[in-house]
């Protein structure tokens, strides 16, 4: 199994899954206004106690100004639109840029990076490596090493009681190298903590998803048995009435035909109704119960391919002969689904299918004769997106990065939330080999 299958369609997935274009970030329009309100509020607060306060001599006019101009263009905004909007990725880095901005304007007023508040043009570039794209959050941190760069070249003089406050020109140098190395890494430590976040909420999601499918198909089958239950007694009047019907008309009557047309009906209307009652793969719920080796093959059946043949064996516990039974239950079925799919994918001639069993443990182990996990994947499994470094055993399209290890994720998760855990690893004679196993406590 090279092993990295995503979702079929049989499964409710597209099998080419790309990670969604953001056209809508995650930032609301409500969460912008309240943090800079907050910093018109603090901007100043600060000038008028250095100012007034503390009485250090500074331009008060024009920094008063740039505070002015922030809190301008917030109302302007909070007024225009409204604040339960999410904004655009391009909107949201338009604001930050806008921030950055406004910010260097106040401190070239006030210092430069002589300033200690010089540090909080970190701020919007961290928020943008935490919410918003590669390419923005990129063109923000060059926007704030620019004007870090330029603040440490040319500036106002720091606010101070007693005459200009000089700073050597070697420390403000060493300062704006260090924020500017605290821009970069700032800017990719959040920004991959963030993407992995991203990414696994959004596997998390298709994980549920899938579940909740599965749980639909289970809930039709017992419905459909259900309802024929239900449909049998009316019907038996009506087709009781239809015969009556049929048998009172003259041979000779018009409405003979439609009578026995009736008849015929209500007669292939029960049939229907009786086939979905003796469904058993239609009529069980999750809480039903099946051995583990026909489990096995209902899960399997959805991804049968004619050339690969599935053998499924047992091995059991001496003082357990009798074959284990296993609830019926959605994250169990799909999970074993999504493993045998991987692996029926990916096999050669044949997919094996071990079934062992203990008093305390069962265990369902999915080998392949297929290429195998590439080594640089297998260190990885279980993560919602995975690469191949060599592209070695993908096939086109994972080596292409699409959708890549989803399948197996959501197998994991699926079984994991019912008690068991999953392993993988190479057999010995290189296919791929995944191992299920239960408490038997936790099934029931």
């Amino acid at each position: 199994m090279s092993h990295l299958t995503a979702e079929s369609p049989s499964t409710g997935l597209s099998s080419r899954v790309r990670t969604p274009r953001r056209t809508i970030g995650r930032v609301r329009l409500r969460t912008i206004l309240i943090i800079r309100w907050i910093a018109v509020a603090g901007q100043a607060l600060t000038l008028l106690v250095v100012h007034y306060v503390l009485g250090f001599p500074m331009e008060i006019a024009w920094a008063g100004a740039a505070v002015a101009a922030l809190a301008a263009v917030t109302l302007a905004t909070q007024v225009r639109r409204p604040q339960s909007e999410r904004l655009t990725d391009r909107e949201s880095a338009l604001y930050f840029a806008f921030d950055i901005l406004q910010l260097a304007v106040l401190l070239y007023l006030t210092g430069g990076l002589n300033n200690p508040f010089s540090v909080l043009i970190l701020a919007p570039v961290t928020v943008s490596a935490a919410a918003l794209s590669n390419r923005s959050t990129l063109s923000l941190a060059g926007l704030a090493i620019a004007c870090i760069v330029l603040l440490a070249i040319r500036h106002e003089p720091l606010p101070w009681p007693e005459g200009a406050f000089e700073i050597p020109d070697i420390f403000v140098a060493g300062y704006a190298i260090a924020l500017i190395f605290a821009v970069l890494f700032l800017t990719f430590y959040v920004y991959r903590v963030a993407q992995e976040s991203r990414r696994l909420s959004d596997a998390l999601a298709a994980a549920q998803a899938a579940l909740d499918r599965e749980q639909r198909v289970s809930s039709l089958g017992a419905l459909a048995a259900a309802a024929a239950h239900e449909l049998g007694s009316p019907l038996g009047t009506i087709s009781l009435v239809a015969k009556e019907l049929a048998r009172d008309l003259p041979t000779d009557s018009e409405h003979r035909a439609d009578a026995d047309l009736l008849v015929s009906q209500s007669e292939r209307c029960r049939e229907i109704l009786a086939e979905l009652s003796r469904k058993p793969d239609q009529s069980k719920d999750h809480f039903n119960v099946l051995p583990a080796g026909l489990l096995v093959e209902l899960a399997a059946a959805p991804h049968a391919r004619p050339h690969v043949a599935l053998r499924i064996e047992f091995s059991p516990d001496p003082a357990e002969p009798r074959d284990p039974v296993m609830p019926r239950r959605p994250e169990i079925m799909h999970g074993l689904g999504n493993l045998l799919q991987n692996a029926i994918e990916f096999a050669g001639e044949e997919v094996k299918v071990m079934i062992a069993w203990t008093r305390a443990e069962i265990t369902i182990t999915i080998t392949d004769d297929g290429p195998g996990f590439p080594p640089d994947v297998l260190r990885r499994l279980g993560d919602p997106y995975l690469s191949s470094s060599s592209g070695e055993g993908l096939d086109q399209a994972q080596r292409q990065g699409d959708h890549m290890g989803l399948g197996i994720f959501i197998a994991q998760n699926l079984i994991e939330r019912t008690g068991g855990t999953v392993g993988f690893s190479n057999n010995q004679y290189g296919g791929a080999e995944a191992r299920v196993s239960w408490p038997r406590s936790v099934l029931g």
